[in-house]
């Protein structure tokens, strides 16, 4: 029988909980460096996106696309890219989409653009206030238009808290494109809509050119809270192992 196991002031080591705790250790470890690795990639697709969309917002219009790019239309490859088109704007089919503005309850004005080639492209010619809602408030644009503006995917999902849309009733709470032009009767419709640019009188109603292009990037901010949490877990593992050496001396 050794003479040191019985020593007083000598204690053995406690393996089963080093063990356990050395696993706890290491699965916080490879937990929290995961997430930071995966906020490093996150912040690195933010940055594509925030310079692809820069580009596009900027670039001069190309034509919208027709039907047989419909299928192709993602947001990787088509949102938020400046376009024109031309045609008859629909005025009889105009709807309205509530949304709060800086200036209290308004609307957005969609309305259908018939193309030469028989299709309907849904536009967004901008924000009226609440007072302007009624088409018969204001002068539509009639004859052969050219409109040029941001191509937009249908908001087909709602947010937290956001009405559902009532097409039999006619009350629209986002720009489901699918369902505003199902419920006008469209069988060749784009997918997608138009938000118009400002036109040459900044106070003219509906006012265009509202599109809010930003994005929040904290991606960078989390993965150094994330791997600040991986070190927290290392240096309470060095001291955990350190007081436990000490113990056993």
């Amino acid at each position: 029988m050794g003479a040191a196991a019985h020593k007083p002031g000598v204690q053995r080591r406690r393996w089963p909980l080093i063990v356990v705790i050395t696993l706890i250790a290491l699965a916080g470890l490879v937990g929290f460096t995961s997430l930071a690795i995966w906020q490093v990639n996150r912040l690195h697709w933010k940055v594509a996106l925030i310079e692809r969309v820069e580009a596009r917002v900027h670039a001069a219009p190309v034509p919208a696309p027709g039907p047989d790019d419909w299928a192709g239309i993602t947001a990787e490859s088509a949102e938020y890219r400046h376009v024109t088109l031309s045609g008859t704007f629909l005025n009889e089919e105009e709807v309205q989409i509530y949304t709060p503005a800086d200036f209290g309850p308004a609307y957005w004005v969609l309305t259908p653009l018939r193309r030469d080639d028989g299709t309907v492209v849904m536009v967004n010619r901008g924000q009226v206030p609440e007072n302007l809602k009624d088409p018969a408030t204001r002068e539509a644009p009639e004859g052969p238009q050219t409109v040029t503006g941001l191509l937009r995917l249908s908001e087909d999902r709602g947010w937290l808290f956001s009405r559902d849309n009532d097409p039999e009733n006619g009350n629209w709470y986002r720009r489901d494109i699918g369902s505003i032009t199902a419920a006008k009767g469209f069988e060749n419709a784009a997918p997608y809509f138009i938000d118009q640019d400002m036109g040459t009188d900044p106070r003219a109603w509906p006012r265009g050119g509202q599109t809010v292009v930003s994005f929040r990037n904290a991606h960078l901010s989390y993965a150094l809270t994330w791997a600040g949490l991986a070190l927290l877990v290392v240096a309470a593992w060095v001291l955990f192992l350190w007081t436990e050496l000490r113990r056993s001396r």
